[in-house]
């Protein structure tokens, strides 16, 4: 069975990743200051949905499929990085916009949301990383069960990522209206944020 100790590194590394910029961090705080907490909250069943794909695909050995046809996994690797390296230089260049201050967008019917929300998770490069790559390293094929040890590992990973995802979907337009007064420090956001990401990006490349 699973120990403790792998449960509580997949919580520390979840939280870590949750909390780095990133594709699920921008549409839900976009979504959730033009549309509404409830947009949020339904973009985030979408992303949700992209969670139990990627952890079926774990406990189905998604990990074995990449390690026999390397191809694969580097081309979702490069495609992942380069949407990060988009989204980093949508923040950096010009007149870039921070995802606390989007631009105004058209309501979107509840169904387009949790498609857009399933759909930006699937294309997470950190998610597709973190279980292609770091949940197997918490799995003892001595301790039982490798699948069912995947899917305990998950859930951790999910649970964790939604509650964070779920606060910063309700939070995001109180921290809007607290940047929007502040345009210095909405700049600083937007600088930050834009780093984080391209460094994420061009690590995801290199690795």
């Amino acid at each position: 069975m699973v120990t403790w100790h792998a449960v509580t590194g997949m919580a520390l590394v979840a939280l870590g990743m949750v909390l780095t910029p990133g594709p699920n961090m921008m549409y839900l705080v976009s979504r959730s200051v033009t549309q509404g907490r409830r947009a949020g909250l339904i973009s985030l069943l979408g992303v949700a949905a992209g969670f139990v794909v990627y952890l079926l695909a774990a406990v189905a050995g998604i990990a074995a499929l990449f390690a026999l046809v390397p191809a694969v996994y580097t081309a979702v690797k490069l495609a992942g990085a380069g949407y990060l390296g988009w989204l980093a230089w949508q923040a950096l260049r010009p007149g870039g916009t921070s995802a606390f201050d989007p631009k105004p967008l058209p309501p979107d019917p509840a169904r387009r949301l949790f498609v857009m929300g399933f759909v930006t998770n699937l294309l997470n490069p950190k998610i597709a990383i973190l279980y292609v790559s770091v949940l197997p390293q918490f799995v003892d094929p001595d301790r039982g069960s490798v699948p069912l040890q995947s899917l305990l590992i998950g859930l951790t990973q999910v649970a964790v990522a939604l509650t964070v995802n779920g606060l910063i979907a309700v939070t995001a337009g109180s921290v809007a209206s607290f940047l929007g007064r502040r345009p210095r420090w909405l700049r600083v956001q937007r600088y930050v944020t834009g780093t984080a990401l391209a460094g994420i990006a061009v690590t995801v490349a290199a690795d």
